[in-house]
C-alpha cells in the first residue's frame, strides 16, 4: 500500500487554499491543514521519530525531491502538529473549519497537494494541485478493500480510476463545504480502477482534537 496522494487534478489557483500546509523535513514529506494560528491536522504516519518537522505556511510553488514511503497501520491516521509560534494570518494564511457533523455520500469536496501527478513512475509537482472528487458510499468504500475499512476512516474519488491522491499528499485536506472532513491517509498504487483513495474520518476526533488543543 502506498501512502495515498493527487492525479487527474489541476493547478489550484494561486493562495485560493491559505490553509493548506507543507511538513518538510528537508524536502516536502507530507501536507497539513492550518486549524488554528498554532496548531496543524495531518496523517500520523507522517510522523518520524527524532526528526524535526518543519511547517511551511502559505506556499504555492515548493521545490520537491521525490521519494515515497509505505506505511501498514492506518487506523487513526490523524496527528496535531503545535506551531512553535503562532502563524500570523492573512490573505496567503489562514485556518480551515473543523466539521459540525460527518459528510455524506455524494458530497463533493476538494483534496489538495503536492504529491506524485502520474500513475506510473515519478512525477512531482512545484505547483499546487487541486482535484474534486465524491465521498462515496461506505459499502463502495468496502467492496474496494475488503477487511480494511475501519469506522474511522472514509473513500473519496471515482472507481473508474485516473483520478486520485498519491504519494506526497499526505496528510493534506479533503475540503468539504468549507469544513476540513478528511485527511489524505492511504490507498492501493494511485488513481487504479476499483481503489479509491482511503481517508481519515476528521468528524470522529472532534472531541480529541479540542481537548488537545485546550490541553496544550
Amino acid at each position: 500500500d502506498d501512502d495515498d496522494k493527487i492525479i487527474g487534478g489541476y493547478t489550484c489557483q494561486k493562495n485560493s487554499l491559505p490553509y493548506q500546509v507543507s511538513l518538510n523535513d528537508g524536502s516536502h514529506r507530507c501536507g497539513g491543514s492550518l486549524i488554528t494560528d498554532q496548531w496543524v491536522v495531518s496523517a500520523a504516519h507522517c510522523y518520524k521519530a527524532g526528526v524535526r518537522i518543519q511547517v511551511h505556511l502559505g506556499e504555492h510553488n515548493i521545490n520537491i525531491i521525490e521519494g515515497d514511503e509505505q506505511f501498514i497501520d492506518f487506523n487513526n491516521d490523524i496527528m496535531l502538529l503545535k506551531l512553535k509560534n503562532p502563524a500570523s494570518l492573512n490573505s496567503r494564511v489562514s485556518t480551515l473549519s473543523l466539521p459540525k457533523s460527518c459528510s455524506s455520500a455524494g458530497t463533493q469536496c476538494l483534496v489538495s497537494g503536492w504529491g506524485n501527478t502520474v500513475i506510473i513512475g515519478n512525477k512531482y509537482p512545484s505547483l499546487l494541485q487541486c482535484l474534486n472528487a465524491p465521498v462515496l458510499s461506505d459499502a463502495a468504500c468496502h467492496n474496494s478493500y475488503p477487511g480494511r475499512i475501519t469506522s474511522n476512516m472514509f473513500c473519496l474519488g471515482f472507481l473508474e480510476g485516473g483520478k486520485d491522491s498519491c504519494q506526497g499528499d499526505s496528510g493534506g485536506p479533503v475540503v468539504c463545504n468549507g469544513e476540513l472532513q478528511g485527511v489524505v491517509s492511504w490507498g492501493m498504487g494511485c488513481a487504479l480502477k476499483g481503489k479509491p483513495g482511503v481517508y481519515t474520518k476528521v468528524c470522529n476526533y472532534l472531541d480529541w482534537i479540542q481537548e488537545t488543543i485546550a490541553a496544550n
